[in-house]
């Protein structure tokens, strides 16, 4: 990872540009990079910040540090944090958190190394795209603090794992390891630790290098598949795929394949 990918101080939600990729980062190595209620809140702003960014095309969710992508929520908080009318508070953040990537429009990828558990791993399953290192430890622990999951939640587990897979990780607490995420689902690709940040980034660059047009209409297919049919807006999915052909991109595009080189599209 990048220098500046690490916070100077613990407990930071950090973030930064490599070209078109933008990095959102998880910084309280101390804790296993536990997520603050501040961490939280902070989620929504920057994950608008990258959306409003004309030169961002993909959105990579990371922790800092080598042993973990975020080990769950700051339990030292709990005491003043999740008790009374601050519980309702800290709800509303955490939920905001998990929305700010659930419904982003632009493609999100998960870099996981180590711990991924709680509720990093309810933000990890709210990207497109999980890539993680062989090293990676997965938990939903929530049947052993006696929290209770909310139902958006347990539908986005169902979408991406299905019933069976949600109901092992929730009715059992279990840890498990990379091996077990790629087979029910969870993860796309396993890598050893040490190639962990080329792989995904070669990902990234592979999609950041599509037409963001075309892009932007499948990720908005996707998010509008995943309402309710009476919620869907198929009006708006289409008139962004008529937007693709009326593109110059798509000009571009098929003068590339016709000249056999690499296309270059601006989003347009």
């Amino acid at each position: 990872m990048s220098a500046e990918a690490t916070a100077e101080r613990p407990g930071q939600l950090t973030h930064f540009k490599d070209g078109h990729v933008g990095y959102v980062v998880f910084d309280n190595q101390r804790k296993f990079n536990a997520v603050s209620y501040e961490m939280w809140s902070a989620v929504p702003v920057v994950m608008a910040q990258f959306v409003a960014d004309p030169e961002v095309r993909v959105i990579v969710i990371t922790g800092a540090g080598e042993k973990a992508f975020i080990s769950g929520a700051d339990i030292s908080q709990f005491d003043k944090r999740r008790t009374g009318n601050a519980n309702e508070d800290y709800n509303r953040a955490v939920d905001a958190g998990y929305s700010a990537v659930l419904d982003c429009t632009k493609p999100t990828v998960a870099r996981i190394r180590g711990i991924c558990m709680g509720g990093g791993l309810g933000l990890a399953i709210n990207c497109d795209i999980r890539i993680c290192a062989d090293d990676a430890k997965f938990r939903m622990p929530a049947a052993r603090l006696g929290l209770g999951y909310q139902y958006p939640g347990l539908k986005r587990f169902t979408e991406v794992l299905g019933p069976a897979n949600t109901a092992d990780l929730f009715f059992s607490a279990r840890i498990f390891g990379a091996a077990d995420a790629l087979t029910m689902g969870l993860v796309k690709q396993i890598v050893p630790a040490a190639e962990l940040d080329a792989t995904v980034s070669a990902y990234t660059a592979q999609i950041a290098e599509n037409a963001p047009l075309t892009v932007a209409a499948a990720k908005r297919a996707l998010l509008e598949i995943r309402k309710d049919p009476d919620q869907r807006d198929v009006a708006l999915v289409n008139r962004m795929v008529a937007a693709c052909f009326a593109s110059e991109d798509y000009h571009e595009g098929r003068k590339a394949f016709a000249e056999k080189r690499t296309p270059k599209f601006q989003g347009r």
